[in-house]
């Protein structure tokens, strides 16, 4: 009788140690001995048994769990032995629409890419514990994300799918990979195929899943007010003020007291207008002129004084600070601060007494600063101007109070090149405006340019809010310097910087790095060169994203981008939450002369600040896709001219030319070839005739396709041939 094969203990050592090392490779993931017999590429019932018996052994040693019935999983103690060797870090999610992820880590490492079966049950924006698997040479870091440290929002918007017992929310967001399960139960009479807000109310583990219930009923898909309610409740901003921010506000009373005036200086008999959009209702800034008898000019940048009306720690307060931002969607404005207060009481309305906080300045005819005030004041704004009415004063058109608006403009002028000599950089935007009907669907598109006379404006704000910080940034006489909020912007990422370098370098520009000042003035060469070429908008956009962004802080470091050691926002109270605490904070330190306020207390403030001023953007931006794409949803089949504005591994993007909409052209519907990306120098070429086409290319296009849930446009590119013919 032949003897039973035996397993000797050297290779049973050795399969002991693989198999561990299976487990420590992805120590989260639970596996049975089949899964772990299929990754050794062991068949055999012998051999499947074998596996078994060593899990058991394992797990009697404790260096395995088992996390339920013939499942396990590394132990605590090994997998804090692993850990030791290849680490943790905590960071927030950055979710693909296919699932898988990249997490940036907190301490400013390396993103971490997270494959889509490693995501565990993390979401967009979630902050999460990831272990890191040992580092591959020549591959990115990789890892697996743990535990859910803390969920970035629990309500998504949607399209609501219902079948007979239960339904599914299909996000908008194309950072949300998974479809939310919602019960019968929870579906609250929304109707299958409309517009809800889903929360999420569980997530069972065995789940792909997570399980939710219908919180609001939006309405039907396409409608404009539904869209745009869709929007800000995708970015978890509140659609309505609560009810008892309403009550405290219509207490308010509107008029000004005498004893209130006579603590103030009065400007009331001084010539002062404001600037504005000409559909603007929160005036909340106003510019004051005045000849003195030395023949210097006194000019008074009055603001708003929010904090008169609106006390520290009251719900309206609260609520604003939750806020953080106006949000200045297509169709409409939401405002942080209840109407009543941003465009009647507070606003600055022609023919009207209004309290202010104010920054004066004596300047001679070169706009040099001789003299500077700040404090509290009352004004009666003499005229309300539009931007484009006090652009034609400038460019020789008559209006009443045009000596004084030619004066505030050759001041401003001189404020400004002084600015661009410090080394200010003069970044470039370009802001798409629509024609509306009266149900807001777009009629018609145009570019805002940046006029004079909205440079006029912006100087002397910009002056006021570096003043305002330096008062209290470089005190005079005083050692210790009080906290402060100021508006801080770092100096360039240098590896960011080199890639741009390397990216205009292949479109046939160049800069000098070797200084700043060289920096500083090769930025504004570029910004003037790409000026109306196709990739113009690519230029800048990469240009800004070299930088870091702006934000609140109460450590200052200064303004990189304005060339200014000391910044802050001071002139919109009425629309930004940083600029009422800064209010707050002069009148404390200059006129009730008090100690320095927390930092541990203001830095957290300044943090929210930034991050709702993120979100706003982000919002205006989806406000602006939308209703390009509802602009071009009635105009499918028709031929634009074009530029292209990006390349990528799907496709070509083309911007059009008149209205600014950007749509993809796929590669398999191109004209007359295969054609391949070329990465590397920003191009595509047909593989059999060599047609190149390139970023910054002229291109004729007709609109295939508009995809309004999703915002997305799809063009095909017209030959020379079909354009004729069409």
């Amino acid at each position: 009788m032949p003897k039973k094969k035996t397993v000797s203990g050297g290779v049973k050592n050795t399969l002991t140690a693989t198999i561990l090392s299976i487990f420590g490779s992805n120590p989260f993931k639970s596996l049975n001995y089949k899964q772990v017999s299929k990754l050794l590429s062991i068949k055999d019932k012998a051999g499947k048994d074998l596996i078994h018996n060593i899990l058991l052994e394992l797990t009697k040693e404790g260096k395995l769990t088992e996390e339920r019935p013939y499942r396990y999983l590394l132990s605590k103690a090994m997998i804090q032995e692993y850990g030791e060797k290849n680490a943790f870090v905590t960071g927030k999610v950055d979710m693909k629409s296919t699932g898988k992820a990249y997490v940036t880590p907190d301490n400013g490492g390396e993103d971490v890419f997270i494959s889509a079966n490693n995501t565990a049950q993390a979401l967009h924006e979630d902050t999460v514990k990831v272990y890191l698997f040992p580092k591959r040479k020549n591959r990115k870091t990789e890892g697996q994300i743990v535990e859910v440290i803390k969920r970035n929002k629990t309500d998504y918007v949607g399209v609501i799918s219902i079948s007979k017992e239960f339904g599914f929310l299909v996000p908008d967001s194309s950072s949300m990979a998974v479809d939310i399960f919602v019960p019968k139960s929870a579906l609250n009479k929304a109707k299958n195929g409309e517009k809800v807000i889903v929360r999420i109310t569980q997530w069972p583990e065995e789940s792909k899943n997570p399980f939710g219930e219908v919180i609001k009923v939006l309405g039907k898909p396409g409608d404009n007010n539904v869209e745009m309610q869709s929007i800000l409740a995708e970015y978890n901003f509140p659609l309505e003020f609560p009810k008892e921010v309403e009550k405290e506000v219509e207490k308010i009373e509107h008029g000004i007291t005498k004893a209130e005036i006579a603590l103030r200086r009065d400007f009331r008999e001084i010539t002062t207008i404001t600037v504005d959009p000409a559909d603007a209702k929160d005036f909340d800034d106003a510019l004051s002129l005045q000849k003195l008898k030395n023949g210097n000019w006194e000019v008074g940048v009055h603001i708003a004084d929010v904090a008169h009306y609106v006390k520290e720690g009251s719900p309206t307060d609260l609520e604003a600070q939750n806020r953080g931002t106006s949000i200045y969607l297509v169709d409409r404005t939401i405002p942080m601060l209840p109407e009543k207060l941003s465009n009647n009481i507070c606003s600055l309305r022609p023919n009207e007494e209004k309290l202010c906080f104010s920054a004066v300045f004596e300047m001679n005819e070169d706009g040099e600063i001789l003299q500077e005030w700040i404090g509290k004041t009352v004004i009666n704004s003499d005229r309300r101007f539009a931007y484009d009415e006090v652009q034609k004063v400038i460019e020789g058109g008559e209006v009443d109070l045009k000596e004084e608006i030619l004066v505030l403009h050759k001041l401003a002028s001189k404020l400004r090149s002084q600015r661009m000599k410090d080394g200010s950089i003069n970044f470039h935007s370009e802001e798409v405006k629509f024609i509306l009907d009266e149900n807001g669907k777009p009629l018609d598109t145009y570019i805002k340019v940046q006029q004079e006379s909205h440079m006029l404006i912006e100087d002397f704000m910009l002056l006021a809010n570096k003043k305002v910080a330096e008062r209290i940034g470089m005190p005079v006489g005083r050692k210790k310097v009080k906290t402060f909020v100021y508006r801080i912007h770092d100096e360039p990422n240098p590896e960011k910087l080199n890639t741009f370098l390397q990216f205009i370098g292949k479109l046939g520009y160049s800069m000098n790095i070797s200084t700043r000042e060289k920096l500083v003035k090769s930025y504004n060469d570029l910004f003037t060169a790409v000026d109306g070429k196709g990739e113009k908008n690519l230029v800048e956009t990469i240009a800004i994203r070299t930088m870091a962004k702006a934000e609140y802080s109460t450590h200052n470091i200064g303004h990189y981008g304005l060339a200014f050691k000391f910044y802050t926002h001071f002139t919109s109270p009425i629309r930004r939450y940083p600029d009422l605490i800064v209010h707050r904070l002069l009148e404390r330190y200059l006129l009730q002369n008090k100690d320095s306020v927390s930092q541990d207390d203001y830095e957290p403030i300044c943090k929210h600040a930034s991050e709702m001023e993120r979100r706003a953007a982000e919002m205006e931006r989806e406000s602006i896709k939308y209703k390009q794409a509802e602009y071009l949803s009635d105009q499918v089949g028709k031929v634009f001219d074009g530029l292209i504005s990006g390349v990528s591994k799907w496709g070509i993007f083309v911007e059009l030319k008149q209205s600014k909409c950007e749509g993809m052209v796929r590669y398999n519907e191109m004209p007359g070839d295969y054609y391949y990306l070329d990465e590397d120098n920003y191009r595509v070429i047909g593989q059999t005739h060599g047609k190149i086409f390139r970023l910054g290319d002229p291109v004729t296009i007709r609109v295939k396709k508009v995809d309004l849930a999703r915002k997305k446009l799809d063009f095909v590119i017209m030959d020379t041939d079909q354009v004729r013919n069409w």
